[in-house]
């Protein structure tokens, strides 16, 4: 999968980038896995803090106020701020509880993914089982998943 969506992006001459929470670098890992990724992927910032997800990816601060970081509003902001902070064609992001305890309410395990491009922003609500390990791994999983397939639709 991974390779088909370099490969596309790569034929295409368009690029990505990625903001990450809950998977702290584990969506560029696995993109930097992939030979080749160096002619799309632009790179990537961890936004682990509510703070950072506003300075550094542009997630609006009357918007964290409102929902806070885990909400679907927040991965699409994500998604759209990074794509546009580092000058990419589509934008990944992942913010969510990894566990084991519930943070601010919300359960480990809820997770929220989305990918913007040029015509379109989709967002995933993810309910997770696990440890904190699957739970992350899960989150990697389902992003990429979601940017194969918004990549691959927006060929159409």
């Amino acid at each position: 999968m991974l390779e088909r969506l370099v490969g596309l992006l790569k034929s295409r001459g368009e690029t990505l980038a990625t903001a990450e929470s809950l998977t702290g670098g584990l969506v560029g890992a696995a993109l930097t896995d992939v030979p080749g990724v160096s002619a799309v992927y632009r790179g990537g910032v961890i936004v682990y803090a509510t703070d950072l997800k506003a300075k550094l990816a542009g997630v609006p601060d009357d918007l964290l106020a409102a929902v806070g970081p885990v909400h679907p509003d927040t991965a699409a902001a994500l998604a759209r701020g990074v794509r546009e902070r580092l000058n990419a064609t589509y934008g990944l992001a992942t913010t969510g509880v990894a566990g084991p305890d519930p943070q601010a309410g919300v359960e480990a395990g809820t997770v929220y993914v989305a990918a913007a491009g040029p015509d379109a922003v989709e967002v995933r609500k993810l309910e997770l089982s696990g440890d904190r390990a699957a739970i992350r791994r899960g989150s990697v999983q389902a992003v990429l998943e979601l940017a194969a397939a918004l990549v691959a639709e927006e060929l159409d």
